[in-house]
């Protein structure tokens, strides 16, 4: 990528062919063309709202559910700073997070103030912002089962607070449109019992460590559960477990992760999802949907 503009000041830190790489759960693919770290809402708000319309925004939390193509992502990238990441319980078995918040840190303030419904966080490994805006879920609930608003700055900067019903949840997927940031969400459980809530949260993290490859270098859930089926079930039945291109692997613990054995390019990655895909369809006549978020171009 050729980078010939300039971008306006932000507070914060602006790196040019900032490595994603770095912290994408994969560890591949190419560079954000400009990433930015804004320190606060009105800095990210006023940043964007003074950016050149035509420049693509796109938030990346933790890239635990993303591939980021080899050849880069062009415009900018926005990471939300630890600051963004504050997690407070309010009256009425409510928790607010700032976008950067992770999921376990939800699910344990709420835990700790004996709110319950929101265990289900404990399972995604991303961040809120994330999780509001493709409804991610797990063990039975979502985020549209708990989200009472987000509070979003849209690609003009303007920052608005949207109710739950306003963001249109369907399975893994929001109105939140292209180039919005989410900054903060309200979420809403039930009056629980401490002891019973972490004991939940517990099964749901052994239940995790034991069906899924965490300690490897993936990208979660690759493809979405088609309507009355589990896609696991499907990849399984076409005989892709353990299927591999280049160092890119369908996990044989649990077929619906692809892992990068240690070389493996996004190309790759991305390819061995294809085949997948191919051979699902082949086998059983479903065409799988992506999950994951593929980003940027190729190489």
């Amino acid at each position: 990528m050729t980078t010939c503009y300039a971008l306006p000041p932000v507070r914060g830190t602006v790196e040019q062919h900032g490595s994603l790489a770095d912290f994408i759960w994969f560890r591949t693919g190419g560079p954000a063309e400009w990433l930015v770290r804004p320190d606060d809402v009105p800095g990210l708000a006023a940043f964007v709202s003074a950016l050149d319309p035509e420049i693509p925004v796109l938030p990346v939390g933790v890239g635990s559910n993303l591939i980021v193509r080899d050849g880069g992502v062009p415009g900018v990238v926005i990471r939300l700073p630890k600051a963004m990441a504050k997690v407070s319980v309010e009256p009425g078995n409510r928790v607010r997070a700032g976008g950067a918040a992770m999921g376990i840190t939800v699910a344990s303030a709420a835990r700790d103030a004996g709110i319950a419904g929101l265990e289900f966080l404990r399972g995604i490994p991303g961040t809120v912002g994330g999780a509001v805006r493709m409804n991610a879920g797990a063990y039975g609930r979502d985020a549209s089962n708990i989200l009472v608003e987000a509070t979003i700055v849209t690609r003009d900067g303007t920052l608005t607070v949207w109710p739950a019903a306003k963001l249109g949840y369907t399975y893994r997927h929001s109105e939140v449109p292209a180039g919005a940031i989410v900054v903060e969400a309200l979420f809403e459980g039930l009056r629980g019992d401490k002891a019973l809530i972490g004991a939940e949260m517990d099964r749901i993290a052994a239940e995790r460590e034991a069906s899924q490859p965490l300690r490897s270098r993936t990208g979660g859930s690759t493809f979405k559960n088609p309507p009355g089926a589990k896609a696991w079930e499907l990849i399984d039945a076409a005989g892709c477990r353990g299927l591999r291109r280049g160092d890119a692997q369908v996990s044989e613990k649990h077929c619906n992760f692809l892992l990068n054995l240690g070389n493996a390019s996004s190309e790759d990655i991305e390819a061995l999802g294809e085949e997948v895909r191919a051979r699902v369809k082949a086998q059983s006549g479903v065409e799988l949907e992506w999950e994951i978020q593929r980003i940027g171009v190729s190489k």
